[in-house]
């Protein structure tokens, strides 16, 4: 029995694991050349592994290139700056709101208390949860537009200027197209406001009914299912005409100050970049103007917003400029201006410095992954 085995291991190379004998492949697939005794064998060969007719790419190489390139630094810098600067700022934000839509106090220090007394410290941060996940998608996309559109318009302009300008000739009139006049800052600013706009608008919806109408919509889940009942899918983008109208001339305005600001400073004392609280002054008078020139508009946009849960919504923006006229004088276009002051210029200024200070991190000292 003996010699039996081990005949068999010694012809079918057989191991012995736990005291199980396994049969393995025969040695002569292996080696038929070698086996004299057992010609009939001689024609089987050894199957060529399994090969994939194309390579598997690298994926993590791929994501981390990706990762690394410009854009998604811009859009993450954005994105953390956003979040941080609303966390801080959360209580001016409602306040503000409230102001804006003619709900409770007319005055800051008023319906700030008046808050307070009716739902507690927390009051300050109602629909604050849903105000960060609306303002990190918002503020990510609007800086990273911003950026690209501003980067492709300034290469537009070079690439036409090495090109002298394309002409087009109407008999002895002959048209030169110039890019030159274009402020490509104030087109990426345009593009920036109008862009994330259209991706946040429903966010925007749902912060200001959850901040105004407690009551009505005590959570996010519960103001979700009960817009769309109400009114659809139409229903989250209540007032998204006037908003794209009012977001134009204060994204515009907004994105030229700063950086027509910062390059003047920069040039007037001879430096290359901004300190951090350089950038907080500046972000935060950029903020003052845009919202200075655009606060009407604003004012007509809430009314349209939540126009609805008062029972009287205007029909249009130019409605809804006449009823606040109507009812308040020229000045009531200007109600709750102050408050707005108070939360866009420390808000735009914060922004700016940790946008500036994220990019650092994520772009000029390209810190491995």
């Amino acid at each position: 029995m003996d010699f039996q085995t081990q005949s068999q291991k010694t012809k079918y190379g057989a191991g012995d694991v736990f005291g199980v004998t396994t049969m393995l492949l025969p040695k002569e697939l292996d080696h038929p050349h070698q086996d004299h005794h057992h010609p009939h064998l001689h024609h089987h060969t050894a199957s060529p592994p399994f090969e994939l007719p194309f390579q598997v790419p690298d994926l993590t190489l791929a994501v981390k290139g990706f990762l690394r390139t410009r854009e998604v630094g811009e859009f993450l810098s954005g994105a953390m700056a956003g979040a941080m600067t609303k966390a801080v700022l959360a209580p001016l934000e409602t306040i503000r709101t409230r102001m804006v839509v003619g709900v409770g106090s007319k005055n800051i220090s008023g319906s700030f208390l008046e808050v307070i007394e009716q739902q507690g410290w927390q009051g300050l941060w109602a629909g604050n949860a849903i105000n960060m996940i609306r303002i990190i998608p918002t503020q990510a996309i609007e800086l990273a537009t911003f950026e690209c559109v501003k980067r492709a318009m300034t290469s537009a302009q070079e690439k036409w200027k090495e090109n002298d300008n394309p002409k087009l000739q109407i008999g002895p009139l002959s048209l030169s197209f110039s890019l030159s006049w274009i402020s490509p800052v104030a087109v990426a600013g345009a593009a920036a406001g109008v862009v994330s706009t259209l991706a946040c608008h429903p966010l925007e919806v749902l912060k200001d009914r959850l901040t105004v109408s407690r009551d009505i919509y005590p959570n996010l889940s519960v103001a979700i299912s009960k817009i769309y009942k109400d009114g659809g899918v139409g229903a989250f983008y209540a007032g998204i005409s006037p908003t794209l109208i009012g977001m134009l001339p204060y994204s515009t305005c907004y994105y030229f100050m700063y950086e027509t600001m910062k390059k003047s400073y920069c040039e007037a004392k001879d430096k290359k970049t901004l300190n951090r609280p350089e950038m907080l002054l500046l972000g935060a008078l950029a903020g003052f103007t845009a919202s200075t020139i655009s606060f009407p508009l604003e004012v007509a946009r809430k009314r349209l917003m939540v126009g609805a849960l008062q029972g009287k919504c205007p029909p249009n923006m130019a409605a809804a400029l006449s009823e606040v006229i109507r009812e308040e004088g020229l000045m009531g276009l200007y109600r709750g201006w102050g408050a707005s002051c108070l939360k866009v210029m420390p808000s735009s200024g914060i922004t700016w410095m940790f946008y500036e200070a994220w990019k650092d991190i994520l772009l000029v000292e390209r810190r491995p992954l």
